[in-house]
């Protein structure tokens, strides 16, 4: 999807850089596959903040979106591409031969009536969920599992892809969008193709009242707080705030947060490049 750079006849408009929604075919989305979904402003069961500057934005209903693809074997016909407020990436929307149907996320290249199919027996065409032991190496894929049977985790936002680069064993090695080299086993299922709306990182919101709408409250600056707020707040004048930390001590660069024995980093052959 194109963005469009709007004439800066107001000041909101002046940096505003947004979509042109060219690839939605549909504003209505299926009413079978909608349901509520419940704002909490950052607060948990006892009504205490634990994440500060979220909170207000527009209403939304959740699109529910089928990451498993377990229906091996039937094919799909793409009915329409959509807009979807829960995430960065467009969805679309598929009637299956047996009357099913099913939100997935809208690879690139994915067109109005296009037929597709999941299943070990599918050719490994865009839109096609297959697993990675039937995929050819060096294909660009997405919507990745790390379990079989468990569902897409890995390689979802808009714009993103992975690479199969080779086979051990049992386990497929790919090359995650971060660059990190990680193995999975050849028996989860990935989707062929790029991940949509790849323009979508191009975006922006030009004015506070776009950020408002999408949920996003102020945040303010570590060292524009007082010492008791924030670590690297005081100081006379402009202070710099010294060593970059959040808001409860953690280092912010270079430190390492991932635990040093996570039981997942046996299957880790190169970490992501800083």
């Amino acid at each position: 999807m194109p963005v469009r750079k709007l004439k800066p006849t107001t000041p909101g408009q002046r940096h505003k850089i947004i979509g042109t929604f060219d690839a939605i075919t549909s504003k209505t989305p299926e009413k079978s596959l909608v349901s509520g979904i419940k704002k909490t402003g950052g607060r948990n069961h006892q009504g205490k903040m634990t994440v500060r500057n979220m909170g207000g934005g527009h209403k939304r209903k959740y699109r529910v979106i089928d990451f498993k693809r377990n229906k091996d074997g039937i094919p799909a016909t793409v009915k329409s591409i959509e807009y979807d407020p829960n995430r960065s990436a467009n969805i679309a929307l598929l009637f299956y031969a047996d009357g099913e149907k099913r939100y997935i996320l809208a690879p690139n290249g994915l067109q109005v009536g296009q037929k597709i199919l999941s299943g070990a027996e599918a050719a490994p065409e865009v839109g096609n969920a297959l697993p990675m032991q039937n995929i050819p190496l060096g294909t660009i894929i997405h919507n990745i599992e790390l379990r079989p049977g468990q569902g897409a985790a890995m390689v979802r936002s808009a714009g993103t892809f992975a690479q199969l680069s080779s086979r051990e064993d049992k386990y497929a090695v790919i090359k995650l969008p971060s660059g990190e080299l990680r193995k999975v086993l050849s028996a989860c299922k990935a989707t062929i193709g790029a991940v949509g709306n790849s323009d979508h990182a191009l975006q922006q919101s030009g004015k506070a009242g776009r950020s408002r709408w999408l949920g996003r409250r102020p945040r303010v600056r570590g060292v524009a707080m007082n010492p008791i707020d924030h670590p690297m707040g005081g100081g006379e004048g402009r202070a710099s705030g010294g060593q970059p930390r959040s808001r409860t001590g953690v280092l912010s660069k270079g430190y390492k947060t991932r635990a040093p024995k996570k039981q997942s980093s046996q299957y880790i052959i190169e970490r992501k490049k800083k």
